[in-house]
């Protein structure tokens, strides 16, 4: 279960997980040692996964972004394990998603421009194995960013 301070602890750590543990722990109203331990137990339970920086795309040249629905020609454990250990193996692939609905799969990508995105098309997405159909579509403004999971709602379950 997660209660309403480890809640807190992590809404601080998804808006800046490079807060110190003072800090931290001033927002939430606990001892440093006390929130210090709260935060391992999250890590040990695996609700804190890792640390990481988010980068900005744009800023890095990345400034177009595609979602690629993808279909299999079949949807047989070894196809799937095939094209989803394939896909693990891109760079050039951010997310891969297994789907319900008319694709298979949902993947993110991004490119510099379509010249470079043709490419990943040409040489990564469709060399992928069992592919049968790839469907693109092109994202024209981010409206949201995901920003991190929302706080959960106590349904007192």
């Amino acid at each position: 279960m997660i209660d309403a301070i480890d809640q807190k602890i992590l809404d601080a750590l998804q808006s800046d997980c490079r807060q110190t543990i003072a800090d931290i722990s001033g927002q939430v109203g606990l001892s440093p040692s006390a929130c210090h331990r709260r935060i391992g137990i999250l890590e040990v339970r695996g609700v804190i996964e890792r640390y990481a920086a988010r980068l900005n795309g744009k800023a890095l040249g990345y400034v177009m972004t595609f979602y690629v629905e993808i279909s299999l020609e079949s949807q047989s454990e070894a196809v799937l394990a095939a094209f989803e250990k394939a896909a693990l193996a891109r760079p050039e692939v951010l997310e891969c998603h297994l789907m319900t609905g008319s694709a298979d799969y949902l993947m993110k990508v991004a490119a510099p421009d379509t010249d470079a995105y043709e490419r990943v098309y040409r040489q990564v997405i469709s060399a992928l194995p069992h592919v049968s159909r790839i469907q693109s579509s092109l994202v024209m403004k981010t409206i949201k960013r995901w920003n991190g999971y929302p706080p959960r709602i106590n349904t007192g379950r």
